[in-house]
């Protein structure tokens, strides 16, 4: 697919920060957590105009880097341990808890974030990682849905995203998800909003540029949720969609939309070759 030109907004706005003073970044680091290496560069999918698919952890500051290489350091890991405890409380009209069905713990799911969205071939949807857990909850379990992007789904999406890392991100994008993939496509290149800006504008264009402070990344998700400093909690995907859209002045779709979940799937399927990183820390 042809790259789309920078809008005038947008391309003022990197030449004002491109060359500004910031905190350096290294990025030939290498991730290492807890001794397990983490795969940050590997080469794109054909249907990407562009040669490697670079993690976000790559262009984080030092400090920023070594917050998600310690698992007693990186903040994420709270929720984490908030979620653990989650597993194990009863609720819901069966009496039961996650752990109640899932006798061997979380690690059940090991391999289950990098394949994720995927196809659910019994109930004929895309399935996102939310819609497992609210699944098991309320057919389960007997128990109220957990609302997206809210604390206690976010924290058990990162313990379950937890027992996948460092495996290989391969979301498929064909099949019956093809026509979904596609949706997702269109959606990240075409431009919105008062500042006429598409998701490619920065992650595929402009990716290694400053802005304001910040650098800007290849948006892959691959490290999501992820805590941010910024707001000092852990982030879902289509949370940080959400707070993109708004970023550039267009009317966000609704978390957990069709529109949102086509995204999600085609930005997942761009970090393919990546590792799980979940939870990461970011900006």
């Amino acid at each position: 697919m042809k790259k789309i030109t920078l809008s005038a907004t947008l391309a003022a706005g990197l030449a004002i920060f491109a060359g500004s003073a910031s905190a350096q970044v290294d990025l030939d680091a290498v991730l290492n957590v807890e001794g397990m290496d983490i795969t940050t560069r590997a080469p794109a999918a054909d249907f990407l105009d562009i040669d490697e698919v670079i993690s976000g952890w790559v262009y984080r500051t030092k400090e920023t880097q070594a917050l998600q290489m310690d698992d007693f350091e990186n903040p994420g890991m709270i929720f984490v341990d908030i979620a653990m405890d989650d597993w194990n409380t009863v609720d819901g009209s069966e009496g039961k808890s996650c752990a109640s069905c899932h006798t061997d713990g979380p690690a059940e799911f090991a391999g289950l974030r990098a394949e994720m969205p995927r196809w659910n071939e019994e109930k004929g949807s895309l399935f996102n990682m939310e819609d497992y857990i609210n699944l098991m909850r309320v057919e389960y379990m007997g128990a109220e849905p957990l609302k997206w992007a809210k604390p206690r789904m976010d924290a058990m999406v990162a313990l379950i995203s937890l027992q996948s890392r460092g495996d290989t991100i391969n979301v498929a994008i064909d099949g019956p998800v093809s026509d979904i993939w596609e949706q997702g496509q269109e959606l990240y290149f075409t431009r919105v909003g008062q500042l006429d800006m598409s998701c490619a504008n920065c992650h595929e264009d402009s990716y290694g540029l400053m802005i304001r402070a910040d650098r800007l990344s290849q948006g892959q998700s691959n490290g999501f949720p992820t805590y941010r400093l910024k707001n000092a909690k852990l982030n879902s995907i289509q949370a940080r969609f959400k707070g993109c859209m708004s970023n550039i002045r267009a009317e966000p779709y609704a978390i957990g939309s069709e529109e949102f979940r086509a995204l999600e799937l085609y930005v997942a399927s761009r970090g393919n070759g990546l590792s799980v990183e979940g939870p990461s820390v970011r900006n």
